[in-house]
């Protein structure tokens, strides 16, 4: 079994992010950048599922400028087999990576892609779900638990109340939640041997994907300021907090 990872290149998690001076955009210059944690998550089941003698391959995807490059080469030293990288300056929505991990589905044919259920930095929770439907295949979202019996993957994710578990036939496109499992650490000798496995490159152009904007950012602002909270000694002096100071009822 082929597993197909996705992944994509944040702002480092631990980065305390900086809106830039003309609100155009977040600073990026100087930042630390890594693997976005749920993805991170999606590449350690993989190499699990191969550990285990589930899948046989894990292939690793990624779209963005070249230094995609950098973070595709921390995901092989996890454990991946090889990466393919899609080069693009543009700037990329959901749906064209979507359109884009389609056609490498196409010339990869996996049983399997398995990708975090959303990006850190635009939390658009969407790439997956997109893949699904242009693929017509079936999905499970926010997994935390994944089994697979012969041709069919078992996935248990959280819902409200409880736990629901989903049985697929393969292939499919799974999306990872935190609670999945906890990735590993890359050791040096792994490091070494990730530059030495294979990485295809792909100019975005010739796959031919329409990369016509959707959306448009008007402008980027930092939260505004928060502010202590008091104790209220009874129901009332809340209501009449609320009803006279904050105006929300």
């Amino acid at each position: 079994m082929k597993i197909l990872v996705p992944i994509k290149r944040v702002i480092d998690y631990n980065v305390k992010i900086r809106v830039k001076s003309d609100e155009s955009g977040i600073e990026l210059s100087g930042v630390k950048m890594s693997i976005n944690p749920f993805d991170e998550i999606a590449i350690e089941e993989a190499v699990r599922l191969k550990e285990q003698g589930k899948a046989s391959e894990v292939v690793l995807v990624s779209l963005g400028e070249k230094s995609s490059q950098e973070t595709l080469r921390a995901g092989l030293a996890l454990g991946a087999d090889r990466a393919i990288h899609i080069e693009s300056t543009s700037i990329l929505e959901p749906i064209h990576v979507a359109h884009a991990l389609k056609i490498i589905v196409a010339q990869e044919n996996p049983n399997l892609v398995l990708l975090g259920k959303q990006a850190i930095d635009d939390d658009c929770n969407q790439t997956g779900q997109m893949l699904s439907a242009l693929l017509g295949w079936s999905q499970a979202t926010f997994a935390s638990k994944i089994a697979i019996e012969g041709n069919h993957a078992a996935v248990t994710r959280e819902v409200d109340g409880g736990l629901e578990t989903l049985k697929l036939s393969l292939p499919c496109v799974i999306t990872t939640d935190l609670r999945l499992n906890e990735p590993r650490f890359a050791t040096l000798p792994n490091i070494m041997k990730a530059k030495q496995k294979t990485m295809s490159i792909i100019a975005i152009s010739d796959l031919n994907i329409d990369l016509a904007p959707h959306l448009k950012t008007l402008k980027t602002q930092e939260p505004g300021k928060r502010h202590g909270g008091i104790k209220v000694t009874n129901v009332d002096e809340l209501l009449s907090k609320l009803q006279n100071e904050a105006k929300v009822i």
